[in-house]
C-alpha cells in the first residue's frame, strides 16, 4: 500500500493538483476504510481486487480535476456532513459567513425562508444550530431537494424543513410572510463560467452557478419580489461576489431596503449583505 499511495502522490502532483498528498491519501482511506494513522502503521496492506480497482477509478477522477467532494460524495459544512454529487454545489467555507450571520440575527420562532437550497447546507445548519426556528428551503431542481432533504435526514432535522420546488417565488403561497429570507444565489456572469478552474466549470452544476449576463438576475429577483413575503422589518441576508457589494446593495436600497452591514469572508473580501424590508417608523431602527 505504501508504494502505491507515494505513487499516486506523485501522479497527482505531476497533473498540478496541489493537494495532492491528502487528496492521495483521503482516496486510500476510502478504499481501505483506514484511518490516516492507519496508512502508516499498515502501510504493507496489500489492497483486494475490488479495492485496487476503486482506488484506481478513484484516482483516476481526481487526475481529471473532479473534485474531491464529488469523489468521496461527502463535504464539511459548519462541522456537519453533507452528501453531495454533481447535482448541487459543493458547500464551501465562506457560505459559513452566511450562516453565523443568520444565526445571529434569528430569534426563537423565526420562520425562515433559503432560497436556492442546493444541496441544504445552509438550511440544514439553521435548523441544526436553532431548534425554535421554521424553515422553508426552496430550489427549482427537484434533485437538488432530494439532495437537501438526504442531509436533512443525516443531520437529524428532516421534520423542520418544509421542501419546496419553485422557481425562485412563483410556487409559494404569497400569504405566507418569513421573518428572514437568506440566499446564496447563482451569481457568476454568464461569460465568465468558461473561465472558472476545470474543478467548478466541468463539474459542478451551470445551473447553481450560472447569474445571468451581469451575475446579478437572482439579486434582481430577489429584492423585488422577495419583501412581498417578508414581514415589516424582516431581514435579507446574502451572499455576493467579492465584487459585487455596490451593485447589489444598489438593487435592494432601490427597492426600499435598509442596508445593514456588510461581512467579509476568511480571505477578507466581500462576502455576506445585510438588509432589513423597509420599516414604518425611524424608532425600529434597532437590530435584535
Amino acid at each position: 500500500m505504501k508504494n502505491k499511495l507515494l505513487n499516486a502522490k506523485k501522479k497527482l502532483r505531476d497533473a498540478g493538483i496541489e493537494t495532492f498528498s491528502i487528496d492521495a491519501e483521503l482516496i486510500m482511506m476510502e478504499t481501505t476504510g483506514f484511518s490516516r494513522v492507519e496508512l502508516i502503521t499498515k502501510d504493507d496492506y496489500t489492497l483486494n481486487e475490488e479495492q485496487e480497482l476503486n482506488f484506481n477509478n478513484m484516482l483516476e477522477k481526481r487526475l481529471k480535476s473532479e473534485p474531491m467532494a464529488y469523489i468521496l460524495n461527502r463535504q464539511e459544512f459548519m462541522g456537519l456532513d453533507f452528501y453531495v454529487d454533481e447535482n448541487v454545489l459543493i458547500p464551501r467555507t465562506d457560505t459559513e459567513v452566511l450562516v453565523e450571520a443568520c444565526l445571529e440575527y434569528i430569534s426563537n420562532g423565526d420562520k425562515v425562508l433559503d432560497m436556492c437550497t442546493g444541496s441544504g447546507a445552509i438550511a440544514v445548519s439553521l435548523a441544526y444550530f436553532n431548534r425554535n426556528v421554521e424553515i422553508a428551503a426552496v430550489d427549482i431542481s427537484h434533485t437538488a431537494l432530494e439532495i437537501a432533504k438526504k442531509n436533512a435526514k443525516q443531520n437529524g432535522v428532516l421534520d423542520r424543513i418544509n421542501f419546496i420546488k419553485s422557481g425562485m417565488f412563483a410556487g409559494l403561497e404569497k400569504s405566507v410572510k418569513m421573518d428572514m429570507i437568506v440566499s446564496n444565489p447563482p451569481y457568476i456572469e454568464t461569460e465568465e463560467i468558461n473561465k472558472l478552474l476545470p474543478n467548478v466549470k466541468d463539474y459542478e452544476p451551470t445551473l447553481a452557478l450560472d447569474g445571468g449576463i451581469d451575475g446579478l438576475d437572482f439579486y434582481k429577483i430577489l429584492a423585488s419580489e422577495g419583501k412581498n413575503f417578508l414581514v415589516e422589518n424582516g431581514f435579507v441576508l446574502l451572499e455576493i461576489g467579492y465584487n459585487q457589494k455596490e451593485t447589489v446593495t444598489d438593487i435592494f436600497t432601490k427597492e426600499g431596503y435598509e442596508f445593514l452591514e456588510c461581512r467579509k469572508d476568511l480571505g477578507q473580501l466581500d462576502r455576506v449583505l445585510i438588509f432589513r424590508r423597509f420599516c414604518s417608523s425611524s424608532l425600529d431602527l434597532y437590530r435584535k
